[in-house]
Order: C-alpha cells, then sequence, then structure tokens
C-alpha cells in the first residue's frame, strides 16, 4: 500500500507525508478524533470561518517540519533519519492530547490534568503499539533529548506549533495581522552549539512574528466574546457534574458521563481512561448541550441556551481588577430577581483576568545570529524599541454577568 500520501492544505498546498509511521499514525483513531476537535474552541462565535481543527494544524506542523529538516541539513547540521523520523512524528502528536473544544476541559471536568500530560499519554501508549518507535519522539517531546535544536523545534519560542497557527488562525479568521511568513523564518533557522539560531538576515521576520502573535492575542485568542463562551462552556461542564454527582439523571454520552460520574487527576488517569477519554470530541458536548438547554435546572439549561444560541453573557474588561462591591452588586441583583442562591448567581456573574506576553525573556528566547558570529538575544538584536515591552505581560481584569433578563 503506497502510504506517502500527498494531502492538499488550503495554505501550504501539497503536503506530503514523510514516512510510513506518520501515515499509520495519522490512520490511528486516537488521531483521527482531531478532526472532531475545533482548533480555536469557541472562537467561531467571533470568527464564523474559526472551524478549522486540531487535524489539519497537526498536519500542517508536520510540512513545516520537514521543511526545517531540509533547511538545516542544507546547512550541513547533522541530523539522522532517526531523528528524521522522531522529530516528525513528536510535532504530528504534540497536541493529541486535547479535549473537546480545545481548553474548555482542562479547567471543568479533569482536575489539573493538561493537555501536554495527556498528550504524553497518548504518545506512551502508542509507542507499545508501535513496538517502540515513538521512543526518540518521547524524548523529544518532553524536551530530554541531548540535542536541544531538536526539543526547541518541537517547543520554543519560535517553533513549529507556533508557526503554523498563527498562520492558519489568521488565514481561517481573517485576521490579516497575524499572517507571518512562516517559510522565510525557516529557510533563517540555523545550529549553533545544538541550539537554534535566526540568521541576522531574519531579523525582522522574527520582529514581524512577534508582532503577529501579540496582535493575535489581543484580537483573536483573548477577545471577549470568545472568552466568555468559554467561560460558559466551563461552568456548563462544573454545573453537570455538580448535579450528575448530586444525583441529578443527564443525558450525555457514556463517555462524557464517565468524566462527570468520576474525579480525574492525573495519578488515577489508567489506560482505561484514555481510551474513554479518545472517545471524546466536540460533539459530546454540542450534543449534551443541546438536550441540557431543557434541563429542569435553571442554571444547566440558562447556560446552555447561551452558548447553543449565542445569546451570551455581557462582558466588561478593565486595566485595574473589578471591585468587590460592583461583583457584589450584580450577584445581588440575580438573586433578587430570579429567587436562587448565592452560589447559583455566581454561575452567571464571575470575574476574571487574562495576561498576554509575546515574547518571553526568561525563557529561552530567540537567538540571533550576526554575521560576525555573535549572537544576541532578539530583544537587544532589535533596533526595534517596541520588542523590550512586548516581553512584558500586560494583564487585563474582566466581569461578566447577564443582560436585563436571563
Amino acid at each position: 500500500m503506497n502510504k506517502l500520501k500527498i494531502l492538499n492544505d488550503p495554505i501550504y498546498g501539497f503536503i506530503t507525508i514523510p514516512n510510513s509511521l506518520i501515515f499509520d499514525l495519522i490512520q490511528h483513531r486516537y488521531f483521527q478524533r482531531l478532526r472532531r476537535i475545533t482548533q480555536m474552541g469557541m472562537s467561531y462565535l467571533v470568527y464564523p470561518g474559526a472551524h478549522h481543527t486540531r487535524f489539519h494544524h497537526a498536519i500542517g506542523c508536520v510540512h513545516l517540519m520537514q521543511q526545517a529538516v531540509n533547511v538545516l541539513r542544507f546547512k550541513e547540521v547533522t541530523i539522522s533519519e532517526e531523528e528524521e523520523k522522531g522529530l516528525y512524528a513528536a510535532i504530528l502528536l504534540h497536541d493529541i492530547g486535547h479535549g473537546p473544544f480545545s481548553h474548555a476541559m482542562e479547567h471543568s471536568i479533569v482536575n489539573d490534568v493538561s493537555h501536554e500530560d495527556i498528550s504524553l499519554l497518548f504518545m506512551e501508549q502508542l509507542n507499545e503499539e508501535f513496538n517502540g518507535s515513538l521512543t526518540l519522539a518521547i524524548q523529544i517531546f518532553k524536551g530530554e533529548y541531548h540535542r536541544k535544536f531538536m526539543c526547541q523545534l518541537i517547543s520554543g519560542q519560535l517553533d513549529m506549533d507556533r508557526a503554523d497557527y498563527l498562520k492558519r488562525d489568521s488565514f481561517y479568521t481573517g485576521v490579516a495581522e497575524g499572517n507571518i511568513n512562516s517559510e522565510r523564518l525557516i529557510t533563517m533557522l540555523n545550529v549553533i552549539n545544538d541550539e537554534l539560531v535566526v540568521e541576522e538576515k531574519g531579523i525582522y521576520s522574527v520582529e514581524k512574528f512577534i508582532v503577529a502573535r501579540r496582535l493575535m492575542y489581543w484580537q483573536v485568542y483573548l477577545h471577549k466574546t470568545g472568552l466568555v463562551a468559554e467561560q460558559l462552556l466551563i461552568r456548563v461542564l462544573k454545573r453537570a457534574k455538580e448535579l450528575y454527582n448530586n444525583g441529578v439523571t443527564l443525558a450525555a454520552s457514556k463517555a462524557l458521563l464517565f468524566f462527570l460520574e468520576n474525579k480525574i487527576a492525573l495519578d488515577n488517569f489508567d489506560a482505561d481512561t484514555l481510551d474513554i477519554f479518545s472517545q471524546l470530541d466536540d460533539f459530546d458536548i454540542i450534543s449534551a448541550m443541546k438536550h441540557w438547554q431543557y434541563h429542569d435546572d435553571f442554571v444547566l439549561s440558562n447556560l446552555s441556551k447561551m452558548i447553543i444560541n449565542r445569546d451570551l453573557l455581557k462582558i466588561k474588561l478593565k486595566n485595574k481588577i473589578i471591585k468587590k462591591k460592583n461583583l457584589e452588586k450584580h450577584i445581588q441583583s440575580l438573586i433578587n430577581t430570579y429567587n436562587m442562591s448565592e452560589e447559583e448567581a455566581k454561575y452567571f456573574v464571575f470575574t476574571g483576568e487574562i495576561s498576554n506576553q509575546a515574547y518571553q525573556l526568561k525563557h529561552q528566547g530567540i537567538n540571533i545570529l550576526h554575521k560576525s558570529g555573535k549572537i544576541e538575544d532578539i530583544v537587544k538584536a532589535s533596533d526595534q524599541l517596541n520588542l523590550k515591552a512586548l516581553s512584558k505581560p500586560v494583564t487585563k481584569y474582566y466581569i461578566c454577568y447577564p443582560k436585563e433578563t436571563l
């Protein structure tokens, strides 16, 4: 069977599957599930085109990694065939642990289990099924491989993950500010002392990349409507879990009921739990909410209706912490109007904060290789003053509360 298939991608054109291992991983049901996980969570309620999936993104990352391997080999960086296979497998599977709507699960029906943790569990399970052929990929994914630049290509400030999602999310949302030139960025990559560097002539592409990242966060990923929708989804799942644990009957898929019924943390996330998790996707949640909008419970039905009908809570963003009396005023108003408890009112009135840091100085930065051989951080190498400002976190505070009536 010919496993070196060609896929047509709206962003890069034709993408070639590089080897039979990658083909077999793509064919696996764990990976096919990503076709049913939206890349950008609830953002399609703001940008109607943002219906692309984690599947799209992972395939795009493999394509960019192929380009990176070719560029580095051309510059006489030694990458063995085994290392190449490991890089492709690690980047293909880097997001395989995402739950429905990407991030909502992590904050509601599993306890402090990140998608990276679950990705690793999936990779270890697949490694058993594929007779140890993912051992190197797992090492690279965990950042434990001795050749540091390979770990940086998977997870760093200029990795293939970011190089794809900025370009892809910009395309599907129609937000042109995020459109980076990932091809030029990759062409400028090099390796010195086993660490990733960008050649001096790529400095403007890196500047554009960092600015694009900042704009995409404020304009898209942290857009206030997308933010309130995700917060509502988290609360829908929390309320459902609370009701289910109090003996209330709820219509939901078997996989979703399992996570509502059980307290799942990392220490009891075993192979059986992983298998049930692999059956969960966006459709389980949407289908459940379509039922729940007619439930007797006031909180669950109203929260579900808000998402299904896109009739969301009002959200206000502020530069200062929300005053407690402001929060209490809205809670009290809701209690008086609907004769509900304070606990129930807090599902509809809440505050939080969001933070955006386009470039992190403290972490492994983006290093520029000058023609003289000198290596320095992009913030020092750049003549653009605002890059230093972009390395400082900006925090905003929000309050959500109902419009006049629920």
